[in-house]
């Protein structure tokens, strides 16, 4: 079916209310978190909310912000990614929740840690040390320097509070950054997690210190606030990896996670339509939500004909990234084998995707290209 085909069944699919928790989206379409590098010393301003409120006013229900800081020396490696800690800064995030809720939107923050992908010396604070599980970076060389135990115990305490924040400000839940070679990830992969404590060795020693993070942070907010986790099988600059080769390997990760708190695992993908594990047809948003139960996010090219490397990665993307349909998704939708669907580079395009797509006016939206990446519209 072409993109002008069924507008009926793209509206009866996607606007489905979905609830976990305390939470109730009015569809099943979310914004996809995505660095945009606009928040001078780490503070969204104004041209923040109104980039958020736009997309929440078109139909968007969930947005889940761009990756913020939490409060810890060693998070960050830029002083224009927004930090979710100090009072100027929370001060911005509550003022983008009140424009999401008034558009009738719900909005959660991403909150996150590079890890060893930041570089020596880099901002905010560049007198930090890079920290990671065994000092190593994805490429296997040595960098920066392994975490102590009062490492582990501080950057937990603060997505705590960060979380706690999330709450105290008003979001409606929280998303924990543990995918793409940040630093929960760099615990979970066994090729950066080379430890011989308790947080290192086999699947349920690398998932620990995921794990203890989650525990905390259910504790830090109430029992109905959602807590989203985000996994991914490719990290930064290595797309081919995997951390779990076979549905089992997956599934000893995943369960601690289950059982410290999570709700929802945002599942990330270059192409959501392609299959997790030989035997089946299920994404890894899929395989997740069948190993654990738990409501999933599916995200990976959707509403385009090409992932994100030709543009990000290799730098052969200025030409247009053109608009696909969304029939393959719908299918998927249908029989449940994931919950929400996150939209990130055709979203960042067309602001009224989500709009257009619900009333069948997909003939009028907006290619992808690289050049939008220079404004925050």
């Amino acid at each position: 079916m072409s993109i002008n085909g069924s507008a009926e069944r793209a509206a009866q699919v996607l606007s489905r209310p979905f609830t976990v928790g305390g939470m109730t989206v009015p569809n099943r379409i979310a914004m996809a978190p995505m660095t945009r590098m606009f928040s001078p010393g780490g503070v969204p301003n104004a041209d923040v909310v109104a980039y958020y409120a736009r997309r929440a006013a078109a139909g968007v229900g969930l947005i889940i912000t761009e990756g913020t800081y939490i409060e810890h020396p060693s998070a960050g490696l830029s002083d224009s990614v927004p930090r979710f800690y100090g009072e100027d800064a929370l001060a911005g995030w509550a003022e983008v929740v009140k424009q999401v809720h008034l558009a009738g939107g719900r909005i959660a923050p991403q909150i996150w840690h590079v890890g060893v992908s930041r570089e020596e010396g880099a901002p905010p604070h560049p007198e930090a040390p890079v920290l990671s599980p065994s000092g190593i970076g994805l490429n296997g060389e040595p960098v920066g320097r392994a975490m102590t135990q009062d490492d582990v115990d501080a950057v937990i305490a603060a997505f705590a509070d960060a979380a706690a924040n999330a709450e105290r400000i008003g979001f409606d839940g929280v998303e924990l950054h543990g995918a793409h070679g940040y630093l929960i990830d760099q615990f979970l992969w066994g090729a950066t997690n080379r430890r011989s404590d308790d947080y290192g060795g086999d699947p349920a020693s690398r998932v620990r210190f995921a794990a203890e993070l989650v525990a905390a942070c259910r504790k830090a907010v109430s029992a109905e606030f959602p807590i989203i986790f985000r996994t991914s099988q490719w990290k930064q600059d290595h797309y081919d990896v995997r951390m779990a080769e076979t549905p089992q390997e997956l599934e000893a990760l995943l369960t601690p996670l289950v059982e410290a708190g999570v709700d929802v695992f945002h599942s990330s993908t270059r192409r959501y339509w392609t299959p997790e594990f030989e035997g089946s047809d299920l994404n890894l948003a899929g395989w997740t939500k069948k190993l654990t139960g738990k409501s999933t996010i599916t995200v990976g090219s959707v509403g385009l004909n090409q992932d994100f490397l030709p543009t990000f990665v290799l730098g052969t993307g200025s030409e247009q990234t053109q608009v696909a349909d969304i029939e393959n998704l719908l299918d998927r939708l249908e029989r449940d084998e994931f919950d929400l669907v996150a939209v990130g580079r055709a979203l960042l395009a067309d602001p009224e995707w989500a709009a257009k797509v619900l009333s069948g006016r997909t003939a009028e939206l907006v290619p992808f290209s690289k050049e939008q990446l220079g404004t925050l519209h």
